[in-house]
C-alpha cells in the first residue's frame, strides 16, 4: 500500500505569517512561535521563487571519461567480486575478487564512452545542479493566523512582513 502523506504538506486555508529572504529567518521564526506555546504543527515553511542553479565543475576530455568510468568499474567490481567470492572456496578467493575488478572496469570504461559519445560534443562539462528558493514564506492554518501575527510582531529584530 503506498505511503498516504500528501495532507502533511497541506493546511486547511493557509494564510502568511510572513516572507524571508533566508530560511534561517524563516526556521527562527517558527522556532520563536514554538518557544512561546504556539501550535506549530499547523504551520509551514514553503520555499518559493525557485531557481535552478548549476555549477560547472570541469571540463570533460575522453580521458577524464575514460578514466572516470573505470574508476567507477572497478569500485562496482570489486564489490561484486567480494560478493562473489563469498561463494568460492579459498583458492579462488582472490582470482574471484580479482576478475570482478577487471571485468567491472572493462564495464564502466564501455558505458562512460557509450554515454560521452552520444552526447557527440555538445556538452563538454560536468557539473552539479541545485533547485534552490530565493524566498521563503511561512503559512499558517487560518484561525491561528492573529495569534502567530501577535507573537512574531515581539520576535527581536525580525521584519517578516516583507
Amino acid at each position: 500500500m503506498p505511503l498516504q502523506n500528501s495532507g502533511l504538506f497541506q493546511l486547511e486555508y493557509p494564510q502568511s505569517l510572513g516572507v524571508f529572504d533566508k530560511y534561517a529567518d524563516a526556521q527562527k521564526a517558527v522556532d520563536y512561535l514554538s518557544d512561546h506555546e504556539f501550535p506549530v504543527e499547523n504551520v509551514l515553511i514553503v520555499g518559493t521563487e525557485l531557481r535552478q542553479v548549476e555549477r560547472v565543475t570541469g571540463r570533460l576530455t575522453w580521458g577524464r571519461v575514460l578514466s572516470a568510468g573505470a574508476g567507477s568499474g572497478a569500485w562496482l567490481g570489486l564489490l561484486i567480486g567480494l560478493i562473489l567470492s563469498a561463494f568460492s572456496d579459498g583458492s579462488s578467493v582472490w582470482v574471484t575478487v580479482l576478475g570482478g575488478i577487471l571485468f567491472g572496469v572493462a564495464f564502466g570504461v564501455i558505458s562512460g564512452a557509450l554515454g560521452y559519445a552520444a552526447t557527440r560534443g555538445q556538452r563538454d562539462f560536468s557539473s552539479v545542479q541545485k533547485v534552490v528558493a530565493t524566498k521563503y514564506e511561512v503559512l499558517v492554518e487560518h484561525k491561528f493566523l492573529a495569534d502567530g501575527q501577535a507573537l512574531l510582531a515581539k520576535l527581536p529584530g525580525a521584519n517578516p512582513f516583507t
